[in-house]
């Protein structure tokens, strides 16, 4: 019995091992973002305030604004935390390294908001 214990352990740690992800993934994710949130800034732009009187038409500047939100949102943290390892070497304590923090997402979301 313990030899197929091992063999499941084996199984088990051999499935569970961690997996690098590949080199170019943030640079996707961080491309798909921007585009994301170019294109529901493109798609309120777009629309016309004389449409939003019939509530059907609420659909789709909603749903715009949402996937801008949250992909805006995601580029912010995803910027933020790229840079967490400077920030923590530069600060002396926690409550230092928080104020960064948000510090960093507070400029980072103001150049996002700018570009539109």
């Amino acid at each position: 019995m313990s030899a197929g214990a091992t063999d499941f352990e084996a199984l088990l740690r051999q499935a569970l091992a961690p997996v690098e992800p590949p080199a170019d993934m943030v640079q996707r994710l961080e491309s798909t973002l921007v585009s994301l949130t170019e294109l529901a800034q493109e798609e309120l732009d777009s629309w016309e305030l004389s449409a939003m009187r019939d509530p059907r038409n609420w659909v789709r500047p909603a749903a715009a604004a949402v996937v801008g939100m949250t992909a805006g949102t995601a580029l912010v943290l995803l910027r933020v935390r790229a840079r967490h390892r400077m920030r923590k070497q530069r600060s002396k304590n926690a409550v230092e390294l928080v104020e960064r923090t948000f510090q960093d997402a507070f400029e980072e979301a103001r150049r996002i908001l700018r570009r539109r």
